[in-house]
């Protein structure tokens, strides 16, 4: 049962088997029979590597041919046989066998499919007997059924154990003998089984290689049909074979040859190995299939591998595998295999020869035969791989000298790209084998002719980048990877950075590459790599070869490579003359280096730097080189210098040629001037930045980028500067250079089709020109330009304030109802002007939006950078700006020469007037200025300064001047401001000016202060000087000033600025010689309305302080506070305060005498009256009357009591005190003889009257009565006595108007010494430095004991020499008593105020007791003002004297410098003359104060007032500013009062207080308050005056003032401060008692 389920297994198996093996129809495709190997692979491969006998015991026998008849007779014999004769075949097949034999062709096919079962089942069947009885099945011209099953069953029988070799010999002819084409496979297929897969030839052994060549060809033929038929029905075919019948026939047919070389090829002859190598060769030349190539490699690798090439086919087998290598890249792995194999077997070298051989005999018209070029291709490709193999075990050793002689026979014969591509990896693979290392046969070589080899393959590469005008690296990152260029470039560039790495590594220790690219040079010096490379002892003997290499395709060169080749040059000196080649190597360095703009930066700059250093060396040597040597050098560097882009190196060559320029000749200088002009007039350079008149500059994101950087300067700019170098260096030895340059550099500033950036740097060097006194051209560092800059957003600090401003302003939020509110306190300002709205948002033309300001700036103020290099501090021997007996216009180069400066104010005005790029028109409104405060320099342009005088006051009457673009951030008003400093400078050069020129000057200043609002500041500083300077103009125009100065009081910041020309102007009275009463009540109305502001300020924030809503406001207004710059008045209106007082004050002393008590009445009604018409008043007020009364009737000094009234002269004296509204006083009466002195202190002076009571003698009839003595007819008389008279009345008033006494003992005597311990003038103190020629060390200018004639001439105007010792004024410190601080010092003093000036030349010098001169540092270093009169010629630094004190410098400058002897020299009429600088400078954090905040210039003869002045209203304000955090400065009037008022709360009536005095504002919260005084006792004591009516009879008056008149103490009963503040506890005066009050201070109406 189990045989019979196998039995109809297998048939059913063979039916299927029989549906799978019928032919397929038309394009149906036929499966491949599958191998079966069993055979161990390794016992094979060892028999074929042995040469082992045949798997056969025996060797077959040979093979008998006979005749047709005798075949058939033994076949039909066995055919005719009885069954049983098949005695190994069942019983069941014996029908089959039967029909086999007889059976009709349909029953055969049946039978054959049968007996093939059985064949396979029953090992001793007659095997022989059924295959000829179906032998002729397999004829050609049967059905393909038919054939199918009788190969079928052939393939069975063929693979029955028992054949002998004789039947395996039948079988074998039969399949050999050619048959259909479409049983080949099956032909195959039962070949393949009778050798068992190539293992088993026995039988046939020598025929199986000619058949298997003889098929090879037949099935290359019938696959070449297939493919062809198959391309015209359509299908493509590229490289890959389409998969057909045919194909896999072939690749089958390769399989088992392979299969039968492995383990049979001895049997093969040389002959048949021939062919069948021939049939290979064919195929690999006539296919295009790579699956083809790679059959055929396959079974060359096997011939090599298991047996030899035959030595006749051995050059076309290298050939073929050459050509495969390198042509076609997926087979490269394969054909190496086969072609490594070749060169490590014994045929090695017999193949490097053969490779070698192909280079060598190279024909000359190679190119034009392709199958040549595809030789020499093949040979270098594997030459290129044997060559990196050769470190290798194995591999055999190229030749180097035949390597290098066939490649220059290559490179001779052939132009082909692809060639030269190989030549140059077959370089590469030489200095870089499979470890990294340079190749061996390289080590003792010489590398020239290498090197010149691949030259040549590089000249492609360098032709096409010299048409391409780019650099290798450039070309390379275009990313191209096709094209012929691009792949040699790529090799060309592995072996320039092989060579790098080779240069690099000094110890010649070969480095390895990391993953087959080039290491960097910077982390691969000094490597050394054990194990995997060889070192070569010393250094690189062919380094030489490389740098020449190098040198021969600079072209090609990357940076890095250039940068060696030159580095070289420097290390061995190759450019210099002790060089052999030193002129090829420098033209080598100029041409392939310098000139070649696509290199970087950096080669450019390294190549010039080598040019640079030969010229250092010829300078020395000059004298043996050709005069032209060193023009025709310039030349070249110069040549097509105008198309140079490249900033960093133009920098360089344009700083090299201004140092030959310097000292070249007048033809070489006038070279290279006009080359490099080319560059500044070439308009394809123009900058794109465009210009502000048509638009805006392109916004930046970041702070940092409002300036361009360096990089991004034009060439034009790199010229200009260069211009500006030689210049500077040519200044003071050549002034026909100096002159020439001069010109051009003003011609490119003027030229609006220069570039900005090159204009702005000719204005750099033409703006920082001066002169001394002796007229000699210098260049200054220092332009003093920092506040116009500042104004303009020119500075670092004032850009990046803006840009935090406008960053805040951003997110602000809206403005609340707060901010409204807070509006109503801007009605008047009290500030300093600096900038105001810098702290306001900017916004854009239509006002809706924020402005976006980009800051693109082109400059900023800094003199860091200004100029290429520091400039000389000596002024020129050679160039003048005035024509002098030493300054001529001559054109020899060792003579002196005027420099026309007038041209620069030409082209300035220009400018001005035509308008240019907003860069420029800023650069000259801020720099201008400067300029023009050096009179020297212009001395020689009269005209031009006439003129632009003209235009300026041109512009600003007519509003012409150019409009700052909107994106800047900039208003009109900051032009205009700009313009006014212009004019300020201007007017300093009033003698040489008309009357009317002066008149417009003033007109034009008058103009500014309210046309526009920030300009006002500046037009007030100027006509400040403007008193001092052009009295005349201003007097003139004085009326209209006030009137402006009236209309601008609401605006902000100018309240202080206001006041102190006010107060200047009060101290100048030929001004206002012919001011009528209400011109006089303009200044006094201004002075009114900011004490009522100011007073209202203060109550306003003790107001705000108490209200919850200010925390809010002052959280929002807290950022913006911090960003804007500080308010003087706002932070300290006390300043402001006590400045409209003094100003009060003066001007009430400037009126005329008989005029002064019309103004009382008026002046005391708005002292005390608020702007609210309620009642005010506070100390300073009643000071201010109690001076008043003093000087109403009497232009007097101060009077003194007798020292002659003593009781010896006059007896006895009896002395009484009493407090009489604000005074005391005091009577001394003589009892006996009636005479009696009277002394007053008031708050503002002390005053002393010797009187006398001229008593008649009683006559005759007169007794004594009762109420004299009896015995005695004299007279004596009390002090109370004259008191009683004269101030008593009938009836008596209220009590509080009676005086108050004193009482006679210590207390009071002692109080009243220490109230004239108080003075009755305000002292201040100020120091006067002297700083002598070059001096800036603290010690040195302290040391100084004398100074010039200006400073002699300045000091004997600002004050009087007074002498100190027993002096009985306030010296400030100074010994009155030993002279230790000198015997005398300069003093001034008015009626009011006192100043005594610490003069250090004044003082003793004792250098070897006191090297510091700390004792003269004791007293300036605690002074907060201090005046340097500064000679040294250099810039004054704050810091010069450190101290915690100074907080105000006014620095002196001459306009001109001139040194200590050059001083001692000028004539009275050139000290008359002199003009000098003027600012004042303040310690950090200091408010901006005074008219010379920024630079003025004043005339000698003016400047001891101006600096006076200056001096003591920075005084004022440091007092002031001292106090500013612990409460207020109380003047010395206060203090007096203070006194008085204690001493009457002491020992006066004691009455109910209604409340304090107001104070004045202080500069603190909760600081300042006056001490509390009765409100009705201070009235009815201010209402007794008014009882005195008479007047003396019998007076000696010893100083004028107001007899007894009590100064009008007023208290304001209100508790309110502002008409404003609408609280219900607000209490105001009724007009009736504002009325009666202001009535009892108005002394003026009784004592008229």
């Amino acid at each position: 049962m189990f045989r019979r389920i196998v039995f109809l297994g297998r048939k059913a198996g063979e039916e299927r088997q029989v549906v799978e093996d019928m032919p397929p129809s038309p394009g149906e495709e036929t499966p491949s029979p599958q191998d079966s190997k069993t055979t161990s692979g390794l016992a094979s491969v060892f028999k074929g590597l042995a040469g082992a006998a045949k798997l056969t015991k025996s060797p077959p026998a040979p093979v008998q041919q006979s005749s047709g008849p005798s075949i058939n007779a033994h076949i039909a014999e066995r055919l005719n046989a009885t069954p049983t004769a098949l005695h190994g075949l069942p019983s069941r097949y014996t029908e089959s066998f039967e029909l086999l034999k007889d059976g009709s062709m349909n029953e055969r096919v049946a039978a054959a499919n049968t007996l093939r079962h059985a064949v396979a089942d029953y090992p001793l069947n007659p095997v022989l007997d059924i295959w000829y009885a179906a032998k002729d099945l397999v004829d050609p011209i049967n059905p393909r059924a038919t054939r199918c099953s009788g190969w079928e069953l052939l393939r069975e029988c063929v693979k029955h154990a028992s054949s002998t070799d004789l039947e395996r010999n039948e079988y074998f002819q039969t399949i050999s003998v050619p048959g259909n084409p479409e049983d080949f496979h099956l032909q195959l297929a039962a070949l393949t089984d009778l050798t068992n897969h190539g293992r088993n030839l026995s039988g046939f052994e020598y025929d199986v290689f000619p058949c298997l060549s003889t098929w090879l060809g037949v099935a290359f033929d019938a696959v070449r049909t297939a493919r062809g038929a198959a391309k015209k029905q359509g299908s493509r075919m590229k490289g890959k074979a389409l998969v057909t019948g045919e194909d896999r026939n072939f690749a089958d047919l390769f399989g088992f040859i392979t299969d039968v070389i492995k383990f049979n090829f001895n049997v093969a002859d040389d002959d048949a190995a021939e062919v069948l190598i021939d049939v290979l060769l064919d195929i690999c030349m006539n296919t295009s299939v790579e699956e083809d190539l790679q059959a055929c490699i396959g079974v060359m690798d096997a011939i090599v591998t298991f047996g030899i090439i035959p030595g006749d086919k051995l050059k076309s087998c290298v050939h073929v595998l050459c050509s495969i290598h390198c042509l076609v890249p997926s087979l490269q792995k394969d054909a190496w295999h086969t072609i490594s194999m070749l060169c490590r077997s014994h045929d090695g070298q017999a193949t490097v020869r053969l490779l070698l051989d192909v280079l060598a005999s190279l024909p000359a018209n190679a190119d034009k035969r392709k199958e040549i070029v595809r030789e020499v291709r093949g040979a270098l490709s594997v030459l290129t791989k044997l060559v990196s193999k050769s470190s290798e075990k194995g591999y055999p050793t190229v030749p180097y000298a035949l390597l290098v002689d066939g490649l220059s026979t290559v490179v001779k014969a052939t132009s082909a790209w692809k060639i030269h591509l190989d030549i140059l990896r077959l370089t590469n693979s030489l200095f870089c084998d499979s470890l990294g290392n340079i190749n061996n046969m390289l080590a003792d070589e010489d590398w020239t002719p290498i090197f010149d080899v691949a030259a040549v393959c590089a000249g492609a590469v360098i032709t096409f980048l010299s048409k391409l005008e780019r650099s290798i690296e450039s070309f390379l990152a275009l990313g191209e990877i096709d094209s012929s260029e691009s792949m040699l470039a790529r090799e060309l560039t592995r072996l320039i950075s092989r060579l790098e790495e080779i240069l690099l590594d000094e110890s010649r220790a070969t480095v390895q590459r990391q993953d087959g690219v080039p290491l960097d040079p910077g982390s691969i010096a000094g490597q050394k790599l054990e194990g995997a490379q060889a070192e070569l002892p010393g250094t690189l003997v062919q380094r030489q070869d490389c740098i020449i290499f190098f040198t021969k395709i600079h072209p090609a060169l990357p940076d890095s490579a250039s940068i060696l080749v030159l580095e070289h040059f420097k290390k061995f000196r190759c450019c210099s003359p002790s060089d052999l080649l030193w002129e090829h190597n420098l033209s080598l360095v100029l041409d392939a280096f310098f000139a070649d703009r696509k290199r970087s930066t950096d080669v450019r700059l390294r190549a010039l730097q080598a040019v640079t250093e030969v010229y250092d060396l010829i300078e020395l040597i000059h004298d043996r080189f050709e005069p032209d040597f060193i023009p025709d050098l310039v030349k070249r560097l110069l040549a097509d210098v105008a198309e140079e882009t490249d900033i960093l190196l133009l920098q360089e060559l344009v700083s090299f040629t201004t140092t030959i320029a310097g000292t070249a000749n007048s033809g070489l200088f006038r070279y290279i001037v006009d080359t490099l002009r080319g560059i500044v007039g070439n308009g394809r350079l123009r900058s794109p930045i465009p210009s502000s008149h048509s638009h805006s500059p392109e916004p930046l994101t970041a702070p940092l980028q409002h300036l361009r950087p360096i990089a991004n300067q034009t060439p034009s700019n790199v010229v200009v500067r260069g211009y500006v170098q030689i210049f500077m260096r040519v200044l003071n030895h050549d002034a026909v250079k100096a002159t020439h340059l001069f010109r051009l550099l003003v011609s490119i500033a003027e030229s609006n089709h220069s570039e900005t950036d090159a204009r702005i740097a000719a204005m750099q060097l033409l703006f920082r020109l001066r002169a001394d006194w002796a007229n000699r051209i210098f260049v200054t560092m220092h332009t003093e330009t920092a506040h116009l800059a500042t104004s303009l957003y020119r500075t670092e600090e004032s850009i990046t304030r803006k840009i935090a401003e406008e960053a805040w302003y951003a997110g602000k939020p809206p403005r609340s109802d707060t901010a409204s509110s807070a509006r109503s306190s801007r009605g008047v300002s009290l500030g300093q002007g600096q900038t105001q709205d810098r702290g306001y948002p900017l916004r854009s033309a239509s006002g809706s939006k924020l402005a976006i300001n980009p800051y693109q700036h082109l400059w900023i103020a800094s003199d860091a950078n200004a100029l290429p290099e520091e400039p000389s501090q000596a002024a020129s021997a050679v160039l003048y700006c005035d024509a002098s007996d030493e300054a001529t216009e001559v054109d020899s180069p060792s003579q002196t020469a005027v420099l026309q400066i007038g041209l620069w104010l030409e082209a300035i005005l220009g400018l001005l007037q035509q308008g240019c790029d907003w860069e420029v028109y800023s650069f000259i409104l801020v720099h201008l200025p400067s300029q023009l405060s050096n009179h020297a320099v212009f001395r020689n342009a009269v005209p031009q300064i006439q003129e632009l005088r003209r235009k300026v006051c041109e512009q600003i009457k007519t509003n012409s001047f150019q409009e700052p673009p909107s994106a800047y951030g900039l208003r009109r008003a900051d032009v205009a401001i700009c313009m006014f400093h212009t004019l300020t400078m201007i007017l300093s050069y009033h003698q040489y000016f008309e009357k009317a020129e002066e008149d417009e000057i003033v007109r034009a200043f008058v103009h500014g202060i309210a046309t526009w609002e920030r300009s006002a500041k500046c037009c007030i500083h100027a006509l400040t000087i403007c008193c001092h300077e052009l009295p005349s103009s201003t007097s003139k125009a004085l009326v209209t000033i006030l009137q402006r100065m009236s209309q601008i009081i609401t605006q902000p910041y100018v309240a202080m600025h206001i006041l102190e020309f006010l107060a200047c102007l009060s101290r100048l009275p030929s001004l206002y010689v012919n001011f009528r009463e209400d011109e006089y009540r303009i200044v006094f109305g201004i002075s009114f309305r900011y004490l009522q502001y100011a007073r209202g300020k203060k109550q306003a924030y003790r107001i705000s302080s108490n209200s919850d809503s200010s925390t809010t406001a002052a959280g929002n207004l807290g950022i913006a506070e911090t960003l804007s710059h500080s308010n003087t008045s706002d932070d300290l209106p006390q300043y402001v305060y006590t400045l409209a007082y003094h100003v009060i004050v003066f001007w009430f002393l400037a009126l005329k005498l008989p005029d002064r008590a019309n103004q009382v009445g008026w002046i005391a009604r708005n002292l005390f009256t608020d702007v609210d018409g309620s009642q005010a008043s506070d100390e300073q007020a009643q000071i201010t009357m109690d001076f008043m009364q003093r000087v109403t009737y009497a232009d007097v000094d101060e009077s003194a009591a007798d020292p002659l009234f003593t009781a010896e002269r006059f007896g006895e004296i009896l002395k009484k005190r009493w407090i009489i509204g604000n005074s005391i006083v005091t009577v001394e009466q003589a009892t006996s003889t009636g005479w009696a002195q009277i002394t007053k202190r008031q708050p503002s002076a002390t005053s002393s009257y010797t009187i006398r009571e001229l008593f008649r003698p009683p006559p005759a009839h007169h007794t004594s009565g009762n109420t004299r003595d009896s015995h005695s007819l004299a007279n004596s008389v009390l002090p109370n006595h004259l008191l009683v008279q004269l101030l008593s009345s009938m009836p008596q008033g209220s009590d509080l108007s009676r005086p108050i006494p004193l009482p006679n003992d210590e207390a009071i005597e002692r109080a009243i010494r220490m109230f004239d311990h108080n003075s009755t003038v305000d002292g201040h103190k100020v120091g006067v430095i002297y700083v002598g020629e070059n001096q800036t060390a603290e010690a040195e200018i302290l040391a100084n004991v004398t100074g010039s004639g200006d400073y002699m001439e300045f000091l004997n105007g600002l004050g009087t020499l007074t002498k100190l010792k027993g002096a009985t004024f306030n010296t400030q410190g100074l010994d009155r008593q030993y002279d230790t601080d000198g015997q005398y010092t300069f003093c001034w003093r008015d009626r009011v105020t006192e100043v005594v000036f610490h003069v250090t030349t004044q003082m003793p010098t004792n250098l070897d007791h006191d090297p510091l001169c700390t004792s003269k540092k004791r007293h300036i270093g605690n002074d907060f003002v201090n005046i340097i009169f500064n000679d040294s010629g250099l810039p004054f630094k704050f810091d010069t004297f450190p101290s915690e004190f100074n907080f105000v410098n006014i620095v002196i400058t001459p306009e001109s410098r001139a040194s200590f002897v050059a001083t001692r020299q000028r004539t009275a009429k050139d000290v008359e003359q002199s003009f000098y600088k003027v600012r004042l400078m303040s310690k950090a954090g200091f408010p901006e104060i005074s008219s010379a905040s920024e630079t003025k210039i004043v005339s000698l003869k003016a400047l001891p007032d101006f600096i006076r002045l200056l001096a003591l209203n920075a005084s004022v304000f440091s007092l002031v500013w001292a106090h500013r955090e612990g409460g207020e400065h109380v003047s010395s009037w206060r203090n007096r009062l203070r006194e008085i008022q204690r001493l009457r709360e002491k020992y006066g009536h004691k009455t109910v207080s209604h409340g304090p005095t107001p104070s004045p504002p202080g500069t603190a919260p909760g600081h300042g308050n006056a001490p509390a005084t009765n409100a009705a006792a201070q009235l009815e004591a201010a209402r007794s005056g008014n009882t005195v009516r008479d007047s003396f009879n019998s007076i000696r008056r010893s100083s004028v003032a107001t007899f007894f008149t009590v100064s009008s103490e007023q208290n304001s009963h209100r508790s309110s401060t502002l008409s404003t503040a609408t609280t219900d506890n607000t209490e105001v005066m009724a007009a009736s008692g504002l009325d009666s009050a202001v009535e009892s201070v108005d002394f003026s109406k009784w004592s008229a």
